[in-house]
């Protein structure tokens, strides 16, 4: 039967399971199999998918057992996250196994991986398809297949986006939206950039920031000073024009202005493809002029914009998003693309480029290219992957997710605790078959990529051996999206029933 690790490793490689955690090859790494709940702060922005199938599942279990549980939050810091090599798992009480190390599990081979994909890889739905397996132990290539060339990534760019953010930003960064009094009477709203602020305030253990959060501290402030009647500006030269994307208007996307509330969405419990506002920033700034009308300040007149913010303005008050790592957790979970592009912009601004949509993909270049990570004919035009104009060789996409699994990088934590977990949680939820014929069903945790005729994905998978893998499927040019996203299901699925040796 072998050592209870042994035991635990190939429960965890077989079954939907999520809430534990693996030790996987030389390098020990443990990954943590949680994500993040569409609960909370996140209720607003669950897809449409996801809602519709719990609506259901409230109503069917009158009579029925819900067959999957509800996801619940697993952030884990760093040091939970990884485990040097050779240390102890954690044993039950009384395992005379305890004091065992970790046994390394076996590396599949090439001519095996080669052998499980076969059939799969010629799916006519694939279209032009590339793939790219690494053993995250040692980083050695044990599958490729036109790796390196360069193809359109789909949401998938958005690991690269999220590399490039929290190695530069770190995961404790966090995004402040501002008021100043720049002359007496007259108050500024500044937009920091926050791609998650919301007007109505949203509560827990790190509470979201809220106009109403704010508008509460700006009311205060001013009472105290005996102000009661003001005039509204409001400041978003953090971020340069154009803030149209280059695919043009979209409903999976807002104008990305650096004060936005609710990602611009006319419903704020909407989800993709939401109508926006035509100018979220002035919507917002109006929103926040009536909620200190609710708290006892007059606002005089309408809201005005106020480019130039002076740096010596007193500061009234300010609310901060939670942490960038959280923030990247739930873009890559949700596939959220205003947050993506405005990340984009923040990226640009640490690298000192300027905050624009080809700043941002310059940066996020150049970051990349920092990190030692070989971009061969990489192209980018945007960092949601929206654009078709993004080219990305899977091998690039495999590399980045080998590098956010490096112990020496544990601010890159996120990119792999915000991965979707194939059949539970994100985009990845109502894919891969309920009755666990697909061997990837809660062991695949993987970033989806899909427009009109693109469909990718990119993660991690622990095979039948208990080996952590890194893999990336990309398939171009499919006129059948649905069968194309199940043919890449049963590639990675194929990965993690392997163990081929």
């Amino acid at each position: 039967m072998g050592s209870w690790w042994e035991r635990g490793v190939r429960a965890y490689a077989l079954a939907p399971v999520r809430g534990v955690a693996l030790t996987a090859g030389g390098v020990g790494l443990a990954l943590a199999v949680g994500s993040v709940a569409a609960a909370g702060p996140w209720q607003g922005g669950r897809r449409v998918a996801e809602t519709e199938r719990v609506k259901s599942q409230v109503s069917a279990a009158v009579t029925t057992v819900v067959p999957r549980p509800v996801p619940s939050p697993s952030w884990l810091p760093a040091p939970d996250v990884l485990q040097p090599a050779g240390s102890v798992a954690p044993a039950p009480a009384g395992d005379a196994a305890a004091t065992a190390p970790a046994p390394q599990a076996p590396v599949p081979t090439g001519q095996g991986l080669a052998a499980a994909l076969a059939g799969a890889m010629d799916a006519p739905a694939l279209g032009k398809v590339t793939a790219s397996v690494l053993d995250a132990a040692t980083g050695r290539t044990l599958y490729a297949s036109g790796a390196a060339t360069p193809q359109t990534p789909a949401s998938t760019n958005k690991i690269a986006t999220s590399v490039a953010a929290l190695s530069l930003l770190g995961p404790q960064h966090r995004f402040s939206t501002t008021v100043v009094s720049p002359a007496p009477g007259r108050i500024v709203l500044v937009g920091g950039g926050d791609p998650t602020l919301t007007a109505a305030a949203v509560h827990g253990a790190d509470p979201q920031a809220s106009l109403a959060t704010l508008a509460d501290r700006t009311a205060a402030a001013l009472k105290a000073t005996g102000v009661l009647t003001v005039g509204l500006g409001y400041d978003i030269s953090l971020f340069s024009a154009p803030a149209l994307h280059p695919i043009g208007v979209n409903d999976n996307i807002a104008l990305v202005q650096a004060l936005t509330a609710d990602e611009g969405r006319i419903n704020p419990n909407s989800t993709e493809n939401a109508p926006r506002y035509g100018d979220p920033a002035a919507t917002a700034a109006a929103d926040f002029a009536a909620l200190l009308s609710a708290r006892g300040i007059t606002v005089k007149g309408s809201p005005a914009p106020s480019p130039h913010t002076a740096p010596g303005a007193k500061p009234l008050a300010q609310v901060s998003s939670q942490p960038l790592g959280e923030i990247v957790e739930r873009m890559l979970t949700e596939s959220d693309n205003d947050i993506a592009e405005a990340l984009g912009h923040q990226v640009a601004l640490a690298s000192g480029s300027p905050a624009t949509f080809a700043g941002g993909a310059a940066a996020v270049r150049k970051q990349l290219t920092t990190l030692g990570v070989p971009l061969g004919g990489t192209r980018l035009v945007d960092a949601s992957g929206l654009s078709e104009s993004d080219v990305i060789p899977a091998e690039v996409l495999t590399r980045l997710l080998l590098l956010a699994a490096s112990p020496a990088h544990p601010e890159l934590r996120p990119v792999l605790s915000g991965l979707p977990v194939a059949g539970f949680t994100g985009t990845l939820d109502n894919r891969y078959d309920s009755d666990g014929s697909n061997a990837g069903l809660g062991v695949v945790r993987a970033k989806t990529g899909s427009l009109e005729t693109v469909n990718t994905l990119a993660g991690l998978v622990v095979d039948r051996d208990g080996r952590l893998l890194v893999f990336a499927f990309m398939s171009n040019g499919s006129g059948d999206a649905a069968s194309a996203r199940s043919a890449l299901d049963r590639l990675a699925g194929r990965v993690a029933g392997c163990g081929c040796r």
